[in-house]
């Protein structure tokens, strides 16, 4: 292969290559006079016969200086050098015998105490065969190694003189180990010849001896690791793949160094050795395509080593796994092993399944390790047991142990990784499809109901996305340089990832499939490194890592559902002494257990998902993921440089719309999640990115169709202003006050989405968009003390159709949320009432007693929320009458919100105001004194508007006088508002109850004929109009109302516009005749009688 590592010259050579030059320059000159040439050539690495012995020729004593120095230093004395001529055939004999530990002279065995092994039976041989045995040499150096690996210790002979020669055999020494033994003392040798100082010419030839002599050994090792029971092996040795995976084990961090000293044994390979041993093995197998048979094995017995499927996981003692990781990282450091890695049938077996590819893939079992519990539920027991009763300075110190131990593995799975990608084309694609078919096999893991046992676990997706985010690091620069080599086309110019099944951000099936063929070029080149990594992380991200976090925040569900039982249980407790009590206090125990479990696997999630590094990392990707996806948008596409024009265009792009809908949730999901559970590691980087997304989709909702989608960016933005630390406005809160963006956008933003969301299409619109509301109100409190928001309200309020939509839809939640919350406290105070009488409670049956408290504790949940909602939405009345009145002021809100205001203050204060009165009211989040506060204050605000005087007057279902003086009467001895204030509500009061003197005088009209009642309010209409398809007819006023909340006729459901209505001046006229004569009428009815001046005369 082109990109063979092997084809390169390794350090060692560098290191000879130098030696040799140094060499070449000390003698100036060629080394020898004889018939063979001194050339620095390298002779043939397989010649039979061995070279002449050349004859020695002296040559002058040179100085040893490479570069001779300008000047020579006085009374130094010059080095000379002594060149040493090598007698090739004597040092072959002897490198032989040494390097294979071998003879044919029973003399020279029986010398070295049959260390030495006599090989009798090849000198006989030779012998035979005319061949001289006196010196060993290359020829005959196959039939040497054959004949050693041949002897069997276990096997005795008759042979009384070669007796001692195999008694002296180590007994329990393997083939793999004789021949590293040889491979050792062969490097050995080789550093002797080039530190000796031969000839550049005759070194080289001992070099080239050498390696032939390596490259018999390897063979031999490899064939032996392939074929174990080839040659005779000791028995009860593990033999084959095996001996080299121990090796392998022992080079992770924490024992290298213990197994690199002087005490290795001769015949095992040390940790310094193992990567030029792999190396020769690779330059030997590789260029015969045998790699894969000759360590295919090992790397299969090392990546499915016992150690990695330990019940404990990272959190084992001995952390074995570490030499697995070690192991397997310098075989990937190799190039030719790296690629033939990524070929095995098993780096990505065809018929795994999603949940067995962890178990079957060669690097599945590695990546599978993690903290979590429910794949290493040792790890929770070991580190987080008993959780209630631990410190937070406990917990943390667990943390840190488990996060340290997983930063290790991830960054040693990137790093293989990594190497895998640069080891070459073909193994960069097999990594990219590796990624890939994880991605493919885990879809159902984004579903709503997953069974855990058919998809792919936590750890593995968390460790896959970890990998990811760390190759897409180099792409993410700060000032998002590289984001165009990124493909928009991806989806159409790659298969990697299917999107089929995906619903796409606003475009249907047939849309998206017709646009892709519309753009699909076969000559299109494939998409770069850059665009797979990046789509790929989305991806794993969606299917993954996303869904890992809504699994950790179902385990809170979870828990709060074992509190309700557990309270539920608990009860008022009056099985305590019953023959219930050990039932129940069983009951009570186990659910306490299930409770310590559950956040026993809580912290094990937050040791994962919440690691420092990781959040960093995520963060980065959602930030340049919104990014890209916002340039996408952008009609310069040049975002953020200079920054998108806000609102969007109204024509969504094509190329937008196709986009997969997952891109934008998980980037809402992931902001949605960071914010709250990591909100300071947005300190650094993140702010900006964060605000102009959300700005972005919140002002150009139409830009996305999924309601719940835009609901939950509205829920980021909210949840970014939530205090944490010392930061009390939040992430976005300072950043809301003075960004230019959110200066001129937000408000517009909100305004916008308070009204959209009113009919999102969902089944739960009715409730979300109160929660949604909510937000909008906490966001507007925060900045509402900055003149330039309250400047950018005024503006929108010039929108008259607009804001009055949204001042309606402000007063519909009003009225709703305060009538439930209200009605839901009176609910709460009977019970308590009822309970509070013990005697007549405890003479109750238990199931209705349980039943009450049941009952109880859902209307306690739900009015806390009410109450939230309405008193949240009060405060955004009171704040927005304060600044602007005139829509408040149009005739199809104003009476609306008298009735409303006065209605709610007659709860408050009214003659059932006592039935409000609950215990623990601040748990309910229900504050009388600061509800009944904000109501007088919008009465106030608006007190100076003849309208609103004029409707308060109107008002007779629950305006009266003395409900007024009693709400001033409270807020005075109460200290809810100053003389001053009370002082103007009495004197609105005052022009309240003139306008209603005045008002019921003219609205007595006797007898209405019919066609001039609308026939929804029942009142006189003063400007008819005809529906156009339901023909009814009914006043201005009205329908304006109505479809401030409602865009459908109210007769028939069908759509309708304001602009559509039709003025029926005649019926208007009509109207206005009778209003005319009635009143001249009444005014005649009303003159007092003129007295008669004449006398009567009668009597």
């Amino acid at each position: 292969m082109s990109d063979n590592p092997l084809n390169e010259p390794t350090p060692q050579d560098d290191a000879d290559r130098i030696r040799l030059k140094r060499l070449a320059k000390l003698q100036n000159a060629p080394a020898s006079t004889s018939s063979t040439p001194g050339t620095s050539t390298p002779v043939a690495a397989t010649p039979s016969p061995v070279p002449p012995k050349p004859k020695p020729s002296p040559r002058p004593i040179v100085q040893a200086s490479i570069t001779p120095p300008p000047r020579q230093a006085l009374g130094l004395a010059k080095k000379k050098v002594t060149v040493v001529k090598l007698d090739l055939p004597t040092w072959e004999n002897d490198t032989l015998g040494s390097v294979l530990k071998v003879t044919l002279d029973a003399n020279v065995a029986e010398k070295s105490g049959y260390e030495i092994v006599w090989l009798k039976h090849l000198a006989v041989e030779l012998s035979e065969e005319g061949v001289s045995s006196s010196k060993l040499s290359l020829d005959i150096l196959d039939r040497l190694l054959i004949s050693r690996l041949e002897l069997d210790p276990q096997v005795m002979t008759d042979e009384l003189d070669y007796l001692p020669v195999l008694v002296s055999l180590p007994p329990q020494q393997t083939i793999f180990e004789y021949l590293v033994g040889c491979w050792k003392r062969l490097n050995a040798a080789r550093s002797v010849v080039i530190k000796k100082g031969y000839t550049p010419v005759d070194t080289q030839n001992a070099l080239d001896r050498l390696e032939k002599i390596r490259e018999l050994v390897i063979s031999y090792t490899g064939l032996t690791l392939q074929e174990p029971e080839m040659f005779p092996q000791p028995s009860g040795r593990a033999i084959g793949p095996p001996e080299l995976v121990t090796p392998l084990l022992s080079l992770s961090a924490l024992s290298a160094p213990l197994l690199s000293n002087s005490s290795t044994s001769v015949n095992s390979l040390s940790p310094s050795d193992i990567e030029q041993f792999l190396q020769d093995l690779a330059r030997r197998f590789e260029p015969d395509n045998e790699l894969g048979d000759i360590l295919g094995p090992v790397v299969r017995e090392l990546l499915f080593h016992e150690s990695l499927f330990k019940p404990e996981g990272l959190g084992g003692g001995d952390a074995s796994w570490r030499g697995v990781v070690s192991g397997l990282e310098v075989l990937v450091s190799i190039k030719s092993i790296a690629t033939m890695i990524t070929r095995m049938e098993e780096w990505n077996p065809e018929l795994a399944t999603a949940a067995t590819f962890e178990r079957l893939s060669l690097l599945g079992p590695l990546c599978r390790l993690g903290v979590f519990s429910v794949e290493w539920p040792g790890i929770a027991q070991t580190y987080f047991s008993d959780p209630e009763r631990r410190t937070r300075d406990d917990i943390e110190s667990s943390f840190a142990s488990l996060r340290g131990t997983l930063k290790s593995l991830q960054s040693s799975l990137f790093q293989i990784f990594n190497t895998l990608v640069r080891a070459g084309p073909e193994s960069r694609e097999a990594v990219l499809d590796y990624f890939a078919r994880v991605v493919s096999l885990n879809v159902k893991r984004s579903g709503m109901q997953v069974d855990p046992t058919t998809v792919a676990s936590d750890s593995f997706v968390l460790n896959m996305q970890s990998v990811l985010l760390r190759f897409a690091e180099p792409f993410m620069d700060a000032n998002y340089t590289k984001m165009d080599r990124i493909d928009p086309l991806y989806y159409v110019h790659s298969s990697r990832i299917d999107l089929k099944e995906e619903t796409r951000i606003k475009a249907t099936s047939e849309e998206a499939q017709e646009w892709e063929d519309k753009h699909k070029t076969p000559d299109a080149p494939p998409p770069n490194f850059i665009s797979n990594i990046f789509y790929l992380a989305i991806a794993m991200s969606h299917y993954g890592y996303l869904s890992t976090i809504t699994n950790y925040n179902n385990l809170a569900k979870h828990v709060d559902e074992l509190q309700r039982h557990l309270d539920m249980l608990n009860g008022d407790g009056s099985w305590m002494g019953s023959p219930l009590q050990a039932r129940t206090e069983a009951a009570i125990q186990h659910v306490k257990n299930e409770q310590g479990k559950i956040k026993r696997q809580q912290l094990a999630y937050e040791a994962g998902l919440l690691d420092p590094e990781m959040v960093f990392r995520s963060i980065g990707f959602t930030n340049f993921l919104s990014t890209w996806l916002i340039r996408q948008v952008d009609p310069k596409k040049a975002h953020p440089s200079p920054a998108i024009q806000l609102p969007l265009p109204e024509e969504v792009p094509m190329s937008f719309r196709v986009l997969p809908e997952y891109i934008v949730e998980d980037i809402v999901d992931y902001l949605h999640f960071a914010v709250q559970t990591s909100p300071d590691k947005f300190e650094l980087s993140g702010k900006e990115e964060l605000m102009t997304f959300v700005l972005t989709f919140l002002i150009s909702t139409w830009y996305i169709k999924n309601p719940f989608l835009k609901s939950k960016i509205n829920d980021v933005l909210f949840m970014s202003i939530w205090g944490y630390g010392r930061e009390r406005n939040g992430i976005l809160g300072n950043f809301l006050n003075s960004h230019p963006m959110a200066l001129k956008h937000l408000m517009p933003a909100l305004m916008h989405f308070y009204i959209e969301v009113e009919q999102t299409g969902a089944s739960s619109q009715f409730y979300d968009k109160f929660n949604a509301r909510r937000n909008i109100s906490y966001i507007l409190k925060v900045v509402w003390n900055n003149p330039t928001h309250r400047q950018a309200l005024n503006i929108e309020a010039k929108n008259v159709d607009k804001f009055v939509r949204f001042v309606n839809l402000m007063i519909n939640d009003v009225t709703y949320l305060m009538d439930e919350s209200l009605s839901e406290l009176t609910q709460i105070h009977n019970i308590q009432t009822e309970m509070d009488d013990k005697a007549t409670w405890n003479s109750k049956p238990q199931e209705y007693r349980r039943e009450r408290e049941s009952t109880l504790r859902s209307l306690e949940r739900h009015a806390s929320g009410y109450t939230t909602l309405g008193r949240s939405t009060v405060e955004l009345l009171k704040i927005f009458t304060a600044e602007t009145k005139a829509p408040f002021m149009m005739p199809e809100i104003v009476d609306r919100l008298a009735a409303m205001l006065d209605y709610n203050l007659q709860a408050l204060v009214g003659p059932r105001c006592q039935d409000l009165k609950v215990r623990e009211p601040e748990k309910l989040k229900f504050n009388p004194r600061a509800l009944l506060s904000d109501i007088i204050q919008v009465f106030l605000n608006l007190s100076d508007q003849p309208e609103f005087v004029q409707a308060v007057a109107g008002d007779g279902r629950s305006y009266s006088k003395e409900l007024f003086d009693r709400a001033a009467d409270i807020a005075i001895r109460r200290s809810i508002k100053s003389e001053t204030e009370i002082a103007q509500l009495r004197l609105f009061v005052d022009k309240v109850e003139e306008a209603k003197v005045a008002l019921d005088a003219e609205e007595d009209l006797g007898e209405v004929p019919e066609e001039f009642l609308d026939p929804l309010m029942a009142t006189v209409m003063r400007n008819p109009v005809l529906l156009p398809s339901s023909k009814a007819i009914l006043d201005l006023a009205t329908i304006k109302s109505h479809l401030l909340s409602d865009s459908k006729d109210p007769f028939n459901r069908a759509p309708l516009k304001i602009e559509d209505v039709v003025p029926v001046l005649e019926l208007k006229t009509r109207i206005e005749e009778f209003l005319t004569d009635r009143r001249s009428k009444k005014a005649l009815a009303d003159m007092p009688q003129q007295p008669s001046d004449e006398m009567d005369t009668s009597q």
